[in-house]
């Protein structure tokens, strides 16, 4: 059973330093939802191929 937003909330807490601001809370919680987002694509299929990728690093300068 997945953990509710409130469990989730208190590992993420249990995690951070002791002198962590709320910018660093809200952005380990948007690191987090950004992972969750593309793992769930991932299992849906929807994600870039290689010759995708590669493309889309050479347009933005990356040498890969």
């Amino acid at each position: 059973m997945a953990a509710s937003v409130k469990q989730e909330l208190h590992q993420l807490a249990d995690t951070l330093p002791e002198n962590a601001t709320w910018d660093d809370v809200i952005e380990e919680a948007r690191y987090r939802r950004a992972v969750e987002a593309g793992t769930h694509a991932a299992d849906r299929g929807a994600f870039a191929t290689d010759e995708e990728v590669r493309t889309a690093f050479a347009r933005w300068g990356v040498k890969g």
